[in-house]
C-alpha cells in the first residue's frame, strides 16, 4: 500500500448526496472520485484503484448488486464496500453483505461524521 491519501470512490446517482459526501471526505483528507451510475463506477474502479467504495444500491445502468457481482467476477472483491441504501430493508442489506459489503448507511439517517467513522473502521 502506497503512502499518501486513501482513495474513496463514491458510486451514487443522487448528485447532491454524492457531492455532500465528497466534500466531507476531501475535507477529512481523503482523495475522492465520484461516479453516478454502476457502469461509470466500474470504469472508475479500474482507473482510480480506490481503497474503499461507497456504493448505492438503486442506480441507472447497473445497480449496486450488479457492481458487486462484477467485482467478484473480476477478482476485485477485496475492496471494502459500504452500501448507501434508501430503504435499509433487511433482505436488501443481507443480500449486500452476502455479496461482500462490509457495512451500510441509510440515506435518510446519513451523518457525514458517521460516514467518516465507518470508512476509517474499514481502512
Amino acid at each position: 500500500m502506497s503512502t499518501g491519501f486513501k482513495k474513496i470512490l463514491i458510486i451514487e446517482d443522487e448528485i447532491i448526496l454524492s457531492d455532500l459526501l465528497a466534500k466531507k471526505l476531501k475535507g477529512t483528507g481523503f482523495e475522492v472520485a465520484q461516479a453516478f451510475d454502476g457502469e461509470e463506477g466500474l470504469k472508475k474502479i479500474n482507473e482510480f484503484n480506490p481503497h474503499l467504495l461507497l456504493l448505492d444500491i438503486v442506480m441507472p445502468k447497473l445497480d449496486g448488486f450488479q457492481v458487486m457481482r462484477k467485482l467478484k467476477e473480476t477478482g476485485k472483491s477485496s475492496i471494502p464496500i459500504i452500501i448507501i441504501s434508501n430503504s435499509g430493508q433487511k433482505v436488501e442489506l443481507d443480500k449486500a453483505i452476502e455479496l461482500g459489503a462490509k457495512d451500510f448507511i441509510i440515506k435518510a439517517e446519513i451523518n457525514p461524521e458517521e460516514v467518516v467513522e465507518k470508512i476509517n473502521k474499514y481502512l
